[in-house]
């Protein structure tokens, strides 16, 4: 991979911060743009399309405000993550070790059964939509097995930079189509810049179902996932600061237009027919059969080349990014006190090991199992309760990391980064008792 990070020289392995003068800075340029595209496309999945349309079919434009400050979390969350790796030459897992061997405990078994039952989610997601297109070439089952060994291939055979020209034509698909969908409603203007005073909705439990939306705009572990992408783009040092900052913000820009587009959908559509959607993927497949009665076969089927552009990037992004993650996590392991460096990442070579591969198996091949079995209840409730804790466990270490001699102090948290992550922490706590609160442990034991 050719030198694209102007380093004057290597990172010493040591797991201490970088000394010394820094690299020359790079002047941020759109030409450069790329890992916040690939982040956005990873974290908005179809759980998320369907959370902002129910919203929107709900509450009109009253969650809109939510919705924008979402994004503006995950701005801070992602930007901290990009910060380290940039800050420090070390990747995020690194960090996690230097805090003690209950953060690679955490990570170790979450990432298993994260993965494990995510695989089988990420299948039927992007099954659903071609087999709403293609309703007699086969059954749902197939259709998923058949998306994720094409994804398997795809980024087994493929490097960053492939991958990311593939996710940036996607995200276009993505793009057309929902803002296409967001005109075509012929949205309420006025309502909806109303819709962005934080006002709470008139329901039960309104609070927490606000925070939910809050927090589920936009990714979980591919939030930690964008410090990696970063490095694999050949961005090893604190010269590229400027860029990944305008980088992160591109994507949560483009993450925002999405979930604001459908909730504007679900508002115009739904809210004003009083119609609801079903909860989970399958809701989007019931709003195509809306749009044709009301606009049309062509809309519908436009709408569901996007569901399944939407789907299809969250299983490839977590193929690369989470399986980039796991080499790390093994890689360090097995080296004990030696670092992990950004170089090491943007040489390519954990993209060609063994953990990158075996962990891209464990996310396509096992999991087909639940597509035949259903997901069996014990495991789900683990992965549910697993789920809800990382992302205050990424909030609070990143918090930890940066405000820490681990950073060199230039680059550690100020008062503005310091507010968001300790409000991103917080706010994701609460959603994570709540999560905890609400499993059936009763039906557990």
């Amino acid at each position: 991979m050719a030198d694209t990070t102007g380093n004057t020289g290597s990172i010493q392995d040591t797991g201490a911060p970088l000394q010394g003068p820094g690299p020359r800075p790079r002047k941020s340029s759109w030409r450069y743009i790329g890992p916040g595209i690939v982040v956005a496309a990873t974290g908005v999945g179809a759980g998320d399309l369907v959370a902002t349309l129910i919203a929107g079919s709900n509450f009109g434009y009253t969650l809109l405000w939510a919705a924008v400050l979402g994004c503006l979390v995950k701005i801070s969350l992602a930007e901290a993550a990009g910060r380290w790796h940039l800050a420090t030459g070390r990747t995020l897992f690194d960090g996690w070790a230097s805090l003690g061997r209950w953060t690679t405990y955490f990570f170790g078994v979450y990432v298993v059964i994260w993965g494990f039952v995510y695989g089988a989610a990420a299948m039927s997601s992007s099954a659903l939509p071609l087999q709403a297109l293609f309703p007699d070439v086969m059954d749902l089952e197939w259709w998923g097995i058949a998306c994720a060994l094409v994804g398997l291939a795809f980024v087994w055979f493929n490097r960053y930079a492939v991958f990311e020209k593939v996710m940036t034509v996607l995200v276009g698909v993505m793009f057309v189509v929902t803002v296409y969908l967001a005109i075509r409603v012929a949205p309420n203007l006025g309502d909806a810049f109303a819709g962005l005073l934080p006002v709470l909705p008139d329901a039960d439990d309104s609070v927490l179902y606000t925070l939910g939306l809050i927090g589920g705009v936009g990714g979980t572990i591919t939030l930690a996932a964008y410090g990696y992408w970063v490095n694999a783009k050949g961005w090893t040092n604190a010269g590229w600061m400027k860029v990944m900052r305008l980088d992160n913000r591109v994507a949560y820009l483009t993450t925002g237009i999405f979930v604001v587009a459908m909730l504007l959908v679900g508002a115009e559509l739904l809210h004003s027919a009083g119609l609801a959607l079903e909860k989970g993927d399958k809701g989007l497949v019931q709003l195509s059969d809306i749009l044709e009665d009301r606009y049309g076969a062509a809309t519908a089927k436009f709408f569901l080349i996007g569901f399944f552009a939407t789907s299809f990037t969250s299983l490839i992004g977590v193929w690369h990014g989470v399986s980039l993650m796991f080499a790390d996590f093994v890689t360090r392991g097995r080296r004990k006190a030696k670092a992990s460096t950004g170089e090491a990442i943007a040489s390519g070579r954990p993209e060609k090991s063994w953990p990158f591969r075996a962990y891209l198996l464990w996310l396509t091949f096992p999991p087909m199992i639940l597509l035949f079995e259903g997901q069996p209840f014990r495991l789900i409730i683990i992965y549910g309760v697993l789920g809800a804790a990382f992302m205050p466990f990424l909030a609070l270490t990143l918090l930890w990391l940066l405000n820490s001699a681990r950073t060199p102090r230039e680059w550690r948290n100020g008062a503005l980064s310091n507010s968001m992550l300790v409000i991103a922490g917080l706010l994701f706590l609460v959603l994570c008792v709540k999560q905890v609160w609400d499993q059936p442990w009763s039906e557990f034991f």
